[in-house]
Protein backbone atom coordinates (compact mmCIF):
# COMPACT_ATOMS: atom_id res chain seq x y z
CA UNK A 1 0.00 0.00 0.00
CA UNK A 2 1.35 3.38 -1.07
CA UNK A 3 -0.43 5.62 1.45
CA UNK A 4 -0.57 9.25 0.33
CA UNK A 5 -0.54 11.72 3.20
CA UNK A 6 -0.67 14.96 1.22
CA UNK A 7 -0.54 16.34 -2.31
CA UNK A 8 3.09 17.48 -1.93
CA UNK A 9 4.46 13.95 -2.16
CA UNK A 10 4.35 12.98 1.52
CA UNK A 11 3.61 9.25 1.70
CA UNK A 12 4.68 5.93 3.19
CA UNK A 13 4.73 2.32 2.08
CA UNK A 14 3.20 -0.56 4.00
CA UNK A 15 3.32 -4.27 3.17
CA UNK A 16 0.86 -6.94 4.27
CA UNK A 17 -0.87 -10.08 2.98
CA UNK A 18 -4.17 -10.35 1.16
CA UNK A 19 -5.69 -12.50 3.92
CA UNK A 20 -5.44 -9.58 6.38
CA UNK A 21 -8.68 -8.25 7.82
CA UNK A 22 -9.37 -4.69 6.67
CA UNK A 23 -9.90 -3.66 10.30
CA UNK A 24 -6.37 -4.81 11.19
CA UNK A 25 -4.94 -3.13 8.09
CA UNK A 26 -6.55 0.21 8.97
CA UNK A 27 -5.35 -0.05 12.57
CA UNK A 28 -1.76 -0.63 11.45
CA UNK A 29 -1.85 2.22 8.94
CA UNK A 30 -3.22 4.60 11.59
CA UNK A 31 -0.41 3.64 13.98
CA UNK A 32 2.18 4.40 11.31
CA UNK A 33 0.44 7.62 10.29
CA UNK A 34 0.39 8.85 13.89
CA UNK A 35 3.90 7.56 14.46
CA UNK A 36 5.26 9.63 11.60
CA UNK A 37 3.66 12.76 13.06
CA UNK A 38 4.99 11.87 16.51
CA UNK A 39 8.47 11.34 15.06
CA UNK A 40 8.61 14.86 13.63
CA UNK A 41 7.57 16.42 16.95
CA UNK A 42 10.01 14.25 18.91
CA UNK A 43 12.91 15.08 16.60
CA UNK A 44 12.30 18.82 16.92
CA UNK A 45 11.94 18.60 20.70
CA UNK A 46 15.11 16.52 21.06
CA UNK A 47 17.13 18.98 19.01
CA UNK A 48 16.04 21.76 21.33
CA UNK A 49 16.74 19.63 24.38
CA UNK A 50 20.23 18.68 23.18
CA UNK A 51 21.11 22.30 22.44
CA UNK A 52 19.56 24.24 25.33
CA UNK A 53 18.28 21.81 27.93
CA UNK A 54 14.74 21.26 29.28
CA UNK A 55 11.91 23.72 28.74
CA UNK A 56 11.09 26.24 31.42
CA UNK A 57 7.80 25.87 33.21
CA UNK A 58 5.09 27.55 31.10
CA UNK A 59 3.77 29.57 34.07
CA UNK A 60 7.20 31.18 34.43
CA UNK A 61 7.57 32.01 30.75
CA UNK A 62 6.78 35.60 29.93
CA UNK A 63 8.11 37.05 33.18
CA UNK A 64 4.75 38.26 34.43
CA UNK A 65 4.11 40.49 31.44
CA UNK A 66 0.82 42.11 30.56
CA UNK A 67 -0.46 38.90 29.05
CA UNK A 68 -0.46 37.14 32.41
CA UNK A 69 1.00 33.75 33.32
CA UNK A 70 1.76 31.49 30.43
CA UNK A 71 0.97 34.12 27.82
CA UNK A 72 4.27 33.54 26.02
CA UNK A 73 3.75 29.78 26.01
CA UNK A 74 0.23 30.23 24.69
CA UNK A 75 1.64 32.36 21.91
CA UNK A 76 3.88 29.47 20.89
CA UNK A 77 7.12 30.70 22.47
CA UNK A 78 9.46 28.09 23.94
CA UNK A 79 12.15 29.02 26.43
CA UNK A 80 14.68 26.57 27.76
CA UNK A 81 16.84 26.44 30.86
CA UNK A 82 20.13 26.56 29.00
CA UNK A 83 21.35 23.54 30.97
CA UNK A 84 22.00 21.21 28.07
CA UNK A 85 23.57 17.75 28.41
CA UNK A 86 27.29 17.15 27.99
CA UNK A 87 28.54 16.83 24.38
CA UNK A 88 28.56 13.02 24.29
CA UNK A 89 25.00 12.80 25.58
CA UNK A 90 23.86 15.55 23.25
CA UNK A 91 25.37 13.64 20.33
CA UNK A 92 23.57 10.46 21.40
CA UNK A 93 20.27 12.37 21.61
CA UNK A 94 20.71 13.85 18.15
CA UNK A 95 21.74 10.50 16.65
CA UNK A 96 18.65 8.74 18.01
CA UNK A 97 16.36 11.57 16.86
CA UNK A 98 17.88 11.65 13.38
CA UNK A 99 17.50 7.88 12.93
CA UNK A 100 13.83 8.14 13.91
CA UNK A 101 13.26 11.09 11.58
CA UNK A 102 15.05 9.41 8.65
CA UNK A 103 13.11 6.17 9.08
CA UNK A 104 9.74 7.94 8.91
CA UNK A 105 10.68 10.39 6.16
CA UNK A 106 8.77 10.42 2.87
CA UNK A 107 12.03 9.54 1.09
CA UNK A 108 11.51 5.97 2.29
CA UNK A 109 8.53 5.61 -0.04
CA UNK A 110 10.61 6.89 -2.94
CA UNK A 111 13.22 4.26 -2.08
CA UNK A 112 10.45 1.62 -1.86
CA UNK A 113 11.18 0.90 1.79
CA UNK A 114 8.08 -0.15 3.70
CA UNK A 115 7.53 1.07 7.26
CA UNK A 116 6.44 -1.11 10.17
CA UNK A 117 4.85 -0.40 13.52
CA UNK A 118 7.70 -2.24 15.22
CA UNK A 119 10.33 -0.20 13.39
CA UNK A 120 8.87 3.09 14.61
CA UNK A 121 8.37 1.74 18.15
CA UNK A 122 11.98 0.57 18.42
CA UNK A 123 13.38 3.91 17.26
CA UNK A 124 11.14 5.79 19.71
CA UNK A 125 12.50 3.51 22.46
CA UNK A 126 16.04 4.43 21.37
CA UNK A 127 15.21 8.11 21.83
CA UNK A 128 13.67 7.42 25.24
CA UNK A 129 16.83 5.56 26.25
CA UNK A 130 19.04 8.46 25.17
CA UNK A 131 16.87 10.88 27.16
CA UNK A 132 17.08 8.70 30.29
CA UNK A 133 20.88 8.61 30.05
CA UNK A 134 21.14 12.36 29.54
CA UNK A 135 18.56 13.17 32.23
CA UNK A 136 18.48 10.27 34.74
CA UNK A 137 16.17 12.24 37.03
CA UNK A 138 13.68 12.68 34.23
CA UNK A 139 12.37 15.69 32.35
CA UNK A 140 9.76 18.13 33.65
CA UNK A 141 6.16 17.12 32.93
CA UNK A 142 5.72 20.13 30.65
CA UNK A 143 8.78 19.48 28.49
CA UNK A 144 7.76 18.78 24.91
CA UNK A 145 10.28 15.94 24.59
CA UNK A 146 8.62 14.09 27.47
CA UNK A 147 5.10 14.88 26.25
CA UNK A 148 5.79 13.78 22.69
CA UNK A 149 7.46 10.52 23.74
CA UNK A 150 4.38 9.24 25.57
CA UNK A 151 2.90 6.17 23.89
CA UNK A 152 -0.64 7.48 24.20
CA UNK A 153 0.22 10.80 22.54
CA UNK A 154 -2.55 12.32 24.65
CA UNK A 155 -0.39 15.36 25.32
CA UNK A 156 -0.20 16.06 21.58
CA UNK A 157 -3.93 16.06 20.97
CA UNK A 158 -4.31 19.56 22.38
CA UNK A 159 -1.50 20.94 20.22
CA UNK A 160 -1.74 22.29 16.65
CA UNK A 161 -0.87 18.86 15.24
CA UNK A 162 -3.65 17.19 17.21
CA UNK A 163 -6.11 17.59 14.34
CA UNK A 164 -3.86 15.48 12.09
CA UNK A 165 -3.85 12.48 14.44
CA UNK A 166 -6.23 9.66 13.54
CA UNK A 167 -8.22 7.20 15.62
CA UNK A 168 -8.22 3.50 14.72
CA UNK A 169 -11.95 3.13 15.29
CA UNK A 170 -13.03 6.17 13.27
CA UNK A 171 -10.76 6.08 10.23
CA UNK A 172 -11.57 4.77 6.77
CA UNK A 173 -9.29 3.54 3.99
CA UNK A 174 -9.89 4.45 0.36
CA UNK A 175 -8.43 3.07 -2.87
CA UNK A 176 -9.47 4.31 -6.33
CA UNK A 177 -12.42 6.21 -4.88
CA UNK A 178 -13.85 3.19 -3.06
CA UNK A 179 -13.80 2.47 0.66
CA UNK A 180 -12.36 -0.70 2.18
CA UNK A 181 -15.26 -2.24 4.07
CA UNK A 182 -14.60 -3.28 7.64
CA UNK A 183 -15.24 -6.95 8.37
CA UNK A 184 -13.86 -7.98 4.98
CA UNK A 185 -10.44 -9.20 3.89
CA UNK A 186 -8.06 -7.34 1.62
CA UNK A 187 -8.52 -10.16 -0.91
CA UNK A 188 -12.24 -9.39 -1.11
CA UNK A 189 -11.31 -6.15 -2.77
CA UNK A 190 -7.92 -6.70 -4.40
CA UNK A 191 -7.81 -10.44 -5.04
CA UNK A 192 -5.13 -12.84 -3.83
CA UNK A 193 -2.13 -11.61 -5.81
CA UNK A 194 0.42 -10.82 -3.09
CA UNK A 195 2.38 -8.56 -5.45
CA UNK A 196 -0.48 -6.12 -5.93
CA UNK A 197 0.45 -2.49 -5.28
CA UNK A 198 -2.18 0.19 -4.80
CA UNK A 199 -2.33 3.88 -3.91
CA UNK A 200 -4.41 4.47 -0.78
CA UNK A 201 -5.52 7.31 1.45
CA UNK A 202 -6.75 7.47 5.04
CA UNK A 203 -9.78 9.58 5.90
CA UNK A 204 -11.64 10.39 9.09
CA UNK A 205 -15.06 8.74 9.14
CA UNK A 206 -17.68 11.07 7.78
CA UNK A 207 -15.30 12.95 5.51
CA UNK A 208 -16.31 10.86 2.52
CA UNK A 209 -13.97 9.87 -0.31
CA UNK A 210 -10.71 11.79 -0.73
CA UNK A 211 -10.76 14.78 -3.04
CA UNK A 212 -9.59 13.81 -6.49
CA UNK A 213 -6.19 15.36 -7.03
CA UNK A 214 -5.41 17.23 -10.27
CA UNK A 215 -3.57 15.18 -12.86
CA UNK A 216 -1.03 17.98 -13.23
CA UNK A 217 0.35 19.68 -10.13
CA UNK A 218 0.61 23.46 -9.92
CA UNK A 219 4.40 23.44 -10.28
CA UNK A 220 4.16 21.13 -13.30
CA UNK A 221 1.49 23.34 -14.88
CA UNK A 222 3.70 26.41 -14.39
CA UNK A 223 6.66 24.61 -15.94
CA UNK A 224 4.52 23.63 -18.93
CA UNK A 225 3.34 27.22 -19.43
CA UNK A 226 6.91 28.51 -19.28
CA UNK A 227 8.02 25.87 -21.77
CA UNK A 228 5.13 26.74 -24.12
CA UNK A 229 5.96 30.46 -23.92
CA UNK A 230 9.65 29.79 -24.64
CA UNK A 231 8.69 27.54 -27.56
CA UNK A 232 6.46 30.25 -29.04
CA UNK A 233 9.30 32.78 -28.78
CA UNK A 234 11.68 30.35 -30.48
CA UNK A 235 9.22 29.72 -33.32
CA UNK A 236 8.71 33.47 -33.74
CA UNK A 237 12.47 34.04 -34.04
CA UNK A 238 12.77 31.19 -36.55
CA UNK A 239 9.94 32.65 -38.61
CA UNK A 240 11.60 36.07 -38.66
CA UNK A 241 14.94 34.55 -39.69
CA UNK A 242 13.29 32.51 -42.44
CA UNK A 243 11.58 35.64 -43.76
CA UNK A 244 14.89 37.48 -43.94
CA UNK A 245 16.53 34.58 -45.77
CA UNK A 246 13.57 34.38 -48.15
CA UNK A 247 13.74 38.08 -49.05
CA UNK A 248 17.49 37.83 -49.67
CA UNK A 249 17.34 34.65 -51.75
CA UNK A 250 17.61 34.71 -55.54
CA UNK A 251 14.42 32.73 -56.13
CA UNK A 252 12.44 35.28 -54.11
CA UNK A 253 13.33 38.01 -56.67
CA UNK A 254 10.26 38.38 -58.97
CA UNK A 255 12.54 39.40 -61.88
CA UNK A 256 14.70 36.32 -61.49
CA UNK A 257 12.09 33.97 -62.97
CA UNK A 258 11.70 36.22 -66.02
CA UNK A 259 15.45 36.27 -66.63
CA UNK A 260 15.62 32.46 -66.29
CA UNK A 261 12.78 31.99 -68.79
CA UNK A 262 14.53 34.30 -71.25
CA UNK A 263 17.77 32.40 -70.76
CA UNK A 264 19.42 35.41 -69.29
CA UNK A 265 19.79 34.15 -65.73
CA UNK A 266 23.48 33.41 -66.08
CA UNK A 267 24.32 36.28 -68.42
CA UNK A 268 26.66 38.87 -66.97
CA UNK A 269 27.65 42.22 -68.32
CA UNK A 270 31.24 42.38 -69.53
CA UNK A 271 33.65 42.97 -66.69
CA UNK A 272 31.25 41.72 -63.94
CA UNK A 273 32.12 38.66 -61.95
CA UNK A 274 30.18 36.63 -59.35
CA UNK A 275 31.55 36.85 -55.85
CA UNK A 276 30.79 34.67 -52.84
Amino acid sequence: FYVKESSDGDAFLYETTTDTLNDDLIASLVVIHNGRIQARVVADAIRGLAADGPMEKPSLVGGGGDGGEGSAAAAGEIRRSGNGPDPDQAEALLKAATELEDYTDKAQAQKRIALTEQGIAELLDNVRGAVEVAYPNGLPDWDLAKVSLEDSMLGLKDTPIGAALLDKASTSLWVAGKEFERGQLISDRLGKNEKTRVVAKLQKDGDGPPTREPIVRDDERQAMLEYHHKRQEDLKRLAENDEDEYMNSAWADPKNMKRDLQGLGSVRAPGLHRFG
